[in-house]
């Protein structure tokens, strides 16, 4: 029997759920690919990929899209690793660079900019390295783990979770277990429990893994500050997303 091809973000924040895969046992039904999230959108766009936990904003590219689990990579506030450094206000930021590894967190961006804060900075697709080039009045979105290590280097932190949530009231989902066709209920079932088993083992996956800095508190990163139950909040927040991106064609999203 074939193993089902799965890609899934590689960061941090994934960490629990690929724990619960490997500790149930469930890996070996799977055909695991770690990327970031903007290749995990393209595999499953084209295929290459059965199902994945992809960056949300690559739904509405996927015929059918089908919603296989009670779990995502969520935050309700503050997310610490989807952010804008400046050295400057956000009102005084005449350029941003645009994240390559996520359009997700792009997106989200121009929304914020657009309705939260009222702005309209000439946008810039960033290539690699573009990190050193935030500096005066020109910004960038940083994500995932590379974020961690910039906290302390600029004036202006803002955390896209956070203003997503005062501009809402909602939380946020940054992506979701989507697959391109019906999974068997077993399977499911399966691998929600997997999933589940990897959260209710974070402690242990604590112990056996660094911190990303010398101060961080893996804790409270994993407990409280990402949230994965794809709760009805959460879907309404999901849905609200989907619509201010894609204003021209309503997404038709199913849960399996």
């Amino acid at each position: 029997m074939s193993r089902l091809k799965i890609t899934a973000v590689s960061y941090l924040n994934t960490k629990p759920f690929l724990y619960g895969l490997f500790q149930s046992g469930l890996d070996q039904k799977l055909d695991i690919s770690l990327d970031i999230p903007s290749e995990c959108a393209r595999k499953l766009v084209s295929g290459e990929a059965d199902f994945g936990l992809i960056p949300v904003v690559a739904i509405s590219e996927i015929p059918n899209p089908i919603v296989i689990s009670d779990y995502c990579i969520g935050a309700d506030g503050p997310v610490r690793t989807v952010m804008i450094y400046s050295d400057v206000p956000i009102s005084k930021v005449k350029r941003l660079y645009l994240d390559f590894h996520s359009r997700t967190s792009v997106k989200l961006a121009e929304i914020l900019l657009k309705e939260y804060w009222q702005v309209s900075p000439e946008l810039i697709p960033a290539q690699e390295g573009y990190i050193n080039d935030i500096q005066g009045d020109t910004a960038g979105i940083v994500i995932g783990d590379r974020a961690f290590s910039l906290s302390e280097k600029y004036e202006y932190r803002y955390d896209l979770g956070e203003h997503w949530k005062n501009m809402t009231g909602l939380p946020f989902v940054f992506a979701a277990w989507v697959s391109r066709k019906p999974l068997s209920q077993k399977f499911i079932q399966d691998f929600n429990l997997a999933l589940q088993k990897g959260l209710e083992l974070i402690p242990q996956l604590i112990a056996l893994m660094p911190s990303p800095t010398q101060d961080f508190d893996l804790a409270n990163y994993f407990k409280t500050q990402i949230q994965y139950n794809l709760d009805t909040p959460k879907r309404e927040a999901l849905a609200l997303f989907l619509e201010k991106v894609n204003q021209d064609a309503e997404v038709i999203l199913s849960f399996q």
